[in-house]
């Protein structure tokens, strides 16, 4: 038997539109670039300075608006948790819904062989507490979402052939996009319940670089975007409701903010300065409401990072004479 999760009341007339609560959460807190947010080759201590400044912003959300995610359920747009979530069998499961028309998202993607030792480190710390009230992102998809081609606030409508088209434009993107080495720089949760990963680069092509690329090969896509350039993160989990305490401790009076600020201090060092290496980029058809997110039903097509264009830069200096 299904059990309901906190719910919040809403007009009948309320559009609801279908965003990711860690997407509002960036989308609100970010929207302030200080330089040309498609830049390509900005300097890459100018942007790990800019991206460690928007994390310490990003890392503040919880204490500024509190543990929003336990006043009804309420994520975004009048979009509540149990719109997306049930819990059956002892389990949390997703509500998958069509989406119509379907999100075309470019992201990057994190191999299980890293993206397991996460997991493993966010389900040792946070399922204890929680149980079936939390929904763990399913570590063969985590991904960095980097770029839209169309999305539920501004869709792009398009014919298989202007899809197929869109593909392979990203395609040869790819191919002058070198993997890249990138290090954990903090895990937080947000005020709506997301456990984000967010991470800096160490070598390859930057994020800021990789977006003003795929803008340039998707001139049709949204000119507003979802991210801050120059972020790179990826969602671990969801906080769904209250955690389980032991019967001799009092919920009412717990702090809860600085509860969760004990467990995320716990899987930080755990998995702080954790090294990942990127080597695809994913074309994605997200046939279902938040498909990559909830295991809904998706079309990818898996393009790896060829490096082409800097390997033949640095063929031409090798053989430039000095």
């Amino acid at each position: 038997m299904a059990t309901k999760l906190p719910t919040r009341s809403r007009s009948p007339a309320t559009t609801v539109c279908f965003v990711p609560a860690a997407v509002l959460i960036i989308f609100v807190l970010l929207r302030r670039p200080s330089m040309d947010p498609y830049a390509p080759g900005t300097p890459r201590s100018s942007v790990s300075s800019r991206r460690a400044e928007l994390y310490g912003r990003m890392a503040g959300d919880l204490d500024e608006r509190g543990a929003a995610f336990l006043k009804g359920g309420e994520t975004s747009q009048s979009l509540t948790l149990s719109d997306l979530f049930d819990v059956r069998d002892g389990a949390v499961v997703p509500k998958l819904k069509a989406a119509d028309p379907p999100v075309r998202a470019n992201v990057l993607y994190l191999d299980p062989e890293f993206a397991a030792v996460i997991s493993k480190a966010v389900k040792e710390v946070f399922l204890p507490h929680f149980d079936q009230v939390i929904w763990f992102q399913n570590s063969s998809m985590y991904h960095f979402s980097m770029f839209h081609a169309s999305h539920h606030l501004e869709p792009i409508l398009a014919t298989e052939d202007e899809i197929e088209a869109e593909a392979d434009a990203v395609k040869r993107v790819t191919e002058a996009v070198c993997p890249l080495k990138i290090v954990l720089d903090r895990v937080v949760l947000t005020s709506t319940g997301v456990l984000l990963g967010l991470w800096q680069v160490e070598s390859g092509t930057d994020p800021a670089d990789i977006r003003s690329k795929l803008r340039e090969a998707l001139p049709r896509a949204p000119q507003k975007q979802l991210y801050d350039p120059v972020l790179l993160h990826t969602s671990f989990a969801r906080v769904l409701g209250p955690p389980k305490l032991p019967q001799e401790e009092n919920t009412s009076s717990l702090d809860h903010v600085k509860f969760f600020h004990d467990l995320v201090a716990q899987v930080n060092k755990k998995i702080h300065g954790f090294q990942a290496k990127i080597s695809e980029l994913w074309y994605v058809e997200e046939h279902d409401v938040l498909a990559l997110a909830l295991n809904g039903k998706m079309k990818v097509r898996r393009l790896h990072l060829g490096c082409n264009g800097a390997q033949d830069n640095w063929k031409r200096m090798k053989r430039t004479p000095l």
